[in-house]
């Protein structure tokens, strides 16, 4: 679903893999039990037996910071296709809503939106690192489900990622994984109807 954590890359010494394992791993613990507020870059450093400029060398800020953390917590791994588009859209609610539902994304989630409000231009590029692989691999599924009859060739897969990602996080900050089960079968009933009828602009 989203690009690799620790992407970014500036001058000076090569990166080592295993101090951004433990400043997210950090980071993540914080998020969770402190909240979004109090998970500050000193805070991160502290937990992480780091010093700031260690971390102000790899990120250049908390939001940055939080952001990779938030986004290791998915495996970037896209459910398999099965061949039943029915069984691949249940798999891809139960993925976005167990990586949404995670207590560490609950915390950070509504604090970044938050600063999102007045920089739309980082919100716009944490989207292009994160989305954009995953609506191509959504999209790449429904046209293979077209080919096999399972659904319409002229689909909407942008609004089958929409209600997708709109649904899942919703419930995930206010459910958290409650009656995980029922729900992600009952979106993906929704999901699998959307994906059968022709996008709006075809008809």
């Amino acid at each position: 679903m989203t690009a690799p954590a620790g992407a970014r890359t500036g001058p000076g010494r090569p990166r080592d893999p295993q101090l951004d394992a433990q400043v997210l791993a950090a980071t993540v613990d914080l998020l969770v039990s402190e909240g979004y507020q109090a998970t500050t870059i000193a805070a991160v450093a502290r937990r992480a037996g780091v010093v700031t400029t260690s971390i102000y060398r790899r990120w250049p800020g908390k939001r940055a910071l939080v952001e990779d953390a938030v986004l290791a917590l998915d495996t970037g791994n896209h459910p398999v296709p099965s061949g039943d588009l029915s069984a691949d859209l249940l798999a891809w609610t139960r993925l976005f809503l167990t990586v949404a539902a995670h207590p560490a994304a609950r915390s950070a989630i509504p604090g970044l939106l938050s600063e999102y409000h007045d920089d739309h231009e980082a919100y716009r590029r944490l989207l292009d690192r994160g989305e954009q692989p995953t609506r191509e691999a959504l999209r790449e599924l429904l046209s293979g489900a077209a080919e096999a009859g399972q659904a319409d060739p002229e689909c909407d897969a942008d609004a089958v990622f929409e209600l997708l990602r709109g649904a899942t996080l919703m419930r995930a900050l206010t459910h958290g994984d409650e009656d995980a089960d029922g729900f992600c079968r009952q979106i993906a009933a929704a999901l699998l109807a959307v994906a059968a009828a022709p996008a709006a602009s075809a008809q």
